[in-house]
């Protein structure tokens, strides 16, 4: 460090001065002497633009005093609290942090500057940090793109609200100290009466826009501590503080009045908005966040069979046997359709951006009741993740797929495989057995994995996809910007594709925050060096901006239906 202050090092022969390439790339080394507090910048730091101004700061004290408040961590927290010894050779550390310029931005607010700082400290005689060196570099845009993405992935971009999953995450974090404190919170579900047939009377812009609206009188009954979340198309979570089973009606009341005040106003005209509310009461009624948003849902549910009635408050027998009889029903159909083989697939193609030909298929489950006619995935779905039934459909699904492979050598199929069979410990066995039947079908089989499934138990799914590419196939993460996956995480589970969720796909063309969010998840997944899906491409417009980003795949219903495997067109490209 002393060398590059009195400006002695010689650059090799026909190499630039290495401060040259500091400041070229950005970055800049300093020295910290802990013990007197002297600290000292590089010279080239005050050629770095938005840092020149930090880079005459001479001690860590005054260089701390420019911290932003909102930054996770600073120096000294990564030097003095790594709570590791230094055996002589230092100890490495890494942080992000903020520090306030004296320049201001366009609303006249101090700017700040990120930066990304990595060093080493080396311990004195009392084996405590005596002595810290390293490096500096702006990261501001690179920062607030992650922040950014970091918040989209929060927030239904549409409404502002929480997402269904950072919803239970957040609720799910207040109620172990309520459990113990004592005290209780409410939770509504909201649900908006007719959004599906206002949708198709006058298009989803209008629709989206009636959604908006009654999120915003929603909002406008809350109270500073309360929280709202968007966890279905139609349906908004409220979380309302200090709020017990007795004051649940005059407070669902409350809202419900404000929704239905006056017609809201859409492009299609005044539309009048209706709403019903499903109410709980935590934790009396739901000791868990999924627990306590399952009985809303059977609460809102009771509305429709109450006589009018707009709010029903959950009671443990409100729906019960309704429930057991509706889930023992379709348990004995999932059952009876896997012994019958009344459960088959359907081929969705995915295509080539590039080219527009067929890349490969996505596997969908089809089946068909004892009259013949088809059971909606919807309906059998949520009962057989429930029941541990979805198992042997995966199962069913893979024979059904390798079949397929097996018999056409140039097809690639996509299968989509639930949590809990990948976590299974006996699922690479399985798959590895499937795949044997034909030298190279491993290698033309895709197995899909969710973003949620993915968020779970990240250490757990990261050995779960390590064991299905052993057996030589190919992992995608599906759903792709539902969860919160960090960067870190999703660089460590090394998937061979990523699926972007068809919720920021379908209305590409007409939101502007869907762009931003799936052109940043496009910018992170060509970063990464991992091609990408994008789902649910439903016109010419969205697939010529997806294309033009760069997307590998397109998948939706402008490419075509699912269909027989009989029926799809040529046989596909090999996946990149």
């Amino acid at each position: 460090m002393s060398q590059l202050q009195d400006g002695n090092v010689e650059a090799p022969p026909n190499l630039p001065d290495p401060r040259v390439i500091l400041s070229s790339i950005g970055e800049a080394v300093y020295d910290w002497d802990i013990v007197s507090d002297r600290l000292v910048f590089g010279p080239n730091t005050t050629d770095i633009a938005d840092f020149s101004e930090f880079a005459r700061i001479a001690s860590g004290r005054a260089y701390a005093e420019h911290l932003a408040p909102e930054s996770p961590a600073s120096r000294f927290d990564a030097v003095m609290g790594s709570g590791e010894r230094d055996f002589g050779r230092g100890v490495p550390y890494k942080v992000t942090y903020g520090l306030v310029s004296r320049m201001t931005d366009r609303a006249g607010r101090k700017k700040i500057v990120w930066i990304g700082d990595t060093g080493r400290w080396f311990a004195g005689t009392n084996d405590r940090p005596a002595r810290a060196h390293g490096l500096v570099r702006v990261v501001t845009d690179r920062y607030e793109a992650e922040r950014q993405l970091a918040k989209q992935s929060r927030y239904d971009p549409l409404t502002g609200a929480l997402n269904r999953a950072h919803f239970i995450e957040h609720v799910s974090s207040l109620l172990p100290e309520r459990i113990r404190r004592g005290g209780s919170y409410t939770i509504l579900l909201a649900g908006i009466d007719n959004l599906a047939v206002l949708n198709e009377a006058y298009g989803y812009e209008a629709g989206d826009e009636l959604a908006a609206a009654v999120a915003e009188r929603l909002r406008g009954q809350m109270r500073e501590n309360d929280v709202i979340a968007r966890c279905t198309g139609n349906k908004f979570a409220l979380l309302l503080h200090a709020c017990n089973a007795e004051q649940m009606q005059t407070a669902a009341a409350r809202f419900l009045a404000a929704v239905e005040a006056s017609p809201l106003t859409t492009k299609a005209g005044k539309v009048a908005a209706a709403v019903r509310i499903g109410g709980v009461a935590l934790p009396q009624q739901g000791r868990s966040a999924q627990a306590a948003l399952y009985h809303a849902e059977e609460a809102l549910a009771a509305t429709r069979r109450s006589g009018g009635a707009r709010f029903v408050a959950y009671a443990p027998s409100l729906v019960r046997d309704d429930k057991r009889l509706s889930i023992l029903q379709i348990s004995d159909e999932i059952v009876g359709a896997l012994n019958a083989s009344r459960l088959t697939l359907a081929l969705q193609p995915v295509i080539r951006a590039e080219t527009g030909k067929p890349a490969f298929y996505e596997a969908l489950a089809r089946l068909t009741g004892e009259d013949g006619g088809p059971v909606l995935p919807a309906n059998i779905f949520p009962v057989a993740e429930k029941t541990g039934l979805v198992r042997l459909i995966d199962h069913r699904m893979l024979e059904l797929v390798v079949a397929e492979l097996a018999k056409d050598p140039l097809r690639r199929i996509a299968i989509n495989a639930s949590g809990a069979t990948v976590l299974d410990l006996n699922w690479p066995d399985r798959l590895r057995a499937a795949c044997a039947v034909q030298a190279d079908v491993a290698e033309r089989l895709i197995v899909e994995i969710t973003e949620t499934c993915a968020i779970a138990d990240m250490e757990a799914i990261k050995h779960a996809i390590e064991a299905m590419q052993a057996c030589g196939v190919k992992v995608a993460m599906d759903d792709f910007g539902s969860g919160h996956t960090s960067f870190r995480n999703l660089r460590g589970l090394h998937v061979d594709l990523l699926k972007i969720d068809g919720a920021f796909i379908q209305n590409l063309a007409r939101s502007e925050d869907d762009r931003f969010f799936v052109r940043t998840l496009v910018d992170l997944a060509r970063h990464l060096g991992i091609p990408i899906v994008a789902e649910w491409v439903e016109d010419a417009e969205s697939a010529a901006i997806l294309s033009g980003w760069g997307v590998d795949y397109l998948q939706g219903h402008h490419f075509g239906q699912p269909q027989a495997a009989s029926a799809c067109p040529l046989p596909p490209c090999a996946v990149a």
